[in-house]
């Protein structure tokens, strides 16, 4: 799901039962975020509005280490970090956001046993990043307006580059169009 969708920022329900529709879920994540080259994904970025996020920071360095957390919770912040962050629903779009530099996260894994991590640097980052899909709020949030507004330009001029006018939008929306 890409940006400006507004499912995007729809709040994500909690996971009340861990079954095998939910290991699924995890799996189905991880294996989106690593065809994407990501290094997180939250689950509303694929259509599904429920409370699970992966990470997995280290696999571009050939280091697998996927962390799957239901229901995530920061229960604490220290220090600050700023970071280029990017998201696969805003492709092509990275702006410096300011987080906190190491969290400790509460949540359950994707067999429902809770689990508590610490995190610091780029993996919390990640966690954080991922944590704030779920309540429907983007990095893009997280920046100044002025940084907001030109994304939201360029996004348009993009989209009417690879779209065309808005009546032939409207044209492929109704299913009157082909896109080739």
């Amino acid at each position: 799901m890409y940006f400006p969708d507004p499912r995007l920022q729809k709040e994500s329900a909690p996971i009340e039962r861990f079954d095998a529709e939910i290991k699924a879920l995890a799996r189905e994540l991880l294996d989106t975020m690593y065809a994407h080259s990501g290094v997180g994904l939250a689950a509303p970025q694929i259509g599904v509005h429920r409370r699970m996020i992966v990470i997995d920071t280290g696999w571009p360095q050939g280091e697998e280490r996927p962390r799957v957390v239901a229901n995530p919770v920061i229960a604490q912040k220290r220090g600050s970090i700023s970071y280029e962050e990017g998201c696969l629903s805003l492709p092509g779009y990275t702006a410096k956001v300011t987080r906190a530099r190491w969290i400790k996260m509460r949540g359950f894994d994707a067999e429902g046993a809770p689990l508590e991590l610490e995190a610091e640097e780029l993996d919390a980052i990640a966690l954080q990043h991922e944590t704030d899909h779920l309540d429907g709020v983007l990095f893009i949030d997280r920046v100044a307006r002025s940084v907001r507004d030109l994304y939201r330009k360029r996004l348009k001029k993009w989209q009417s580059e690879f779209y065309g006018t808005s009546a032939q939008r409207q044209k492929l929306l109704d299913g009157q169009g082909a896109m080739l």
